[in-house]
């Protein structure tokens, strides 16, 4: 089992930034891809961001190229989700995942966090 806690949502204008953090426990962090995903109300959750166990590769929605990065710090368990340029089309909650191999697709990740809302004002 892989334990994960996502952190750092919050309220933020139009053209902020946010940082969002997602911390790991219960087995080596390493041996996982991770992912971010939101969901905004009413909507199905969509992929937001991946990136390989070692970090080597990252994947990003077209809605967030540019403006999001996704990193992860191994030695601390923990990924990172980093939001500038926020728009409130960005407004969600935002959720990571883990799995054995790195991918853009929801239904195929093994394990979730609890997520965080981030909210954008215009």
């Amino acid at each position: 089992q892989v334990q994960l806690v996502e952190s750092g949502g919050g309220l933020v204008q139009a053209g902020g930034s946010l940082r969002l953090s997602c911390a790991a426990s219960g087995r080596t962090f390493s041996n996982y891809a991770m992912g971010w995903f939101r969901q905004a109300l009413g909507k199905e959750r969509e992929f937001v961001a991946a990136i390989s166990r070692r970090g080597a590769s990252t994947y990003y929605a077209d809605s967030v190229k540019g403006r999001f990065t996704i990193s992860r710090d191994n030695a601390k368990n923990t990924v990172y989700l980093q939001m500038y340029s926020l728009k409130p089309e960005d407004t969600a909650v935002y959720y990571c995942a883990a799995r054995w191999v790195v991918s853009t697709s929801s239904g195929e990740y093994d394990y979730w966090g609890q997520g965080t809302q981030v909210t954008v004002s215009s």
